[in-house]
């Protein structure tokens, strides 16, 4: 689990940094669909709690900070998301939620396909009964 996070080259000069974002990568394995912003997080809130079937997810903190659960039926593990060039991908069948946000956290997302509510699993005892009949 621990090559879910990955370091993104940036470029940088005496005019600041620059990150640029390439679908079809070894950090973007697929082609971008959709890209969404997660904002205006309070410290105390949770985000997330599903997992999903098809879709798959890079998961990149462009400012302050938070940490992100992962959990693949099997292991669990935390990330702790405080740079913009940490990318964080969320393979499908991977239950995840994120936690711990500071004031001003955003959190832009990647993803591989259209939102498409029949590809989420929502329910944890749902998710752990689907990778059970995976693995079989």
């Amino acid at each position: 689990m621990q090559n879910l996070l990955q370091i993104h080259p940036y470029f940088t000069d005496g005019r600041g940094k620059l990150i640029a974002l390439e679908a079809l990568t070894d950090i973007f394995p697929f082609d971008i669909k959709r890209v969404y912003f997660i904002y205006d997080l309070k410290s105390e809130n949770f985000r997330g709690f599903h997992a999903h079937k098809n879709l798959e997810q890079a998961l990149i903190c462009i400012n302050g900070s938070c940490k992100v659960h992962m959990d693949d039926g099997n292991n669990k593990h935390n990330f702790f998301l405080n740079k913009p060039n940490q990318v964080l991908t969320v393979p499908k069948h991977f239950w995840h939620s994120m936690s711990e946000f500071c004031d001003n956290t955003i959190i832009l997302v990647l993803a591989s396909d259209h939102y498409d509510e029949k590809d989420y699993i929502r329910n944890y005892k749902d998710f752990l009964d689907y990778i059970a009949k995976k693995e079989t």
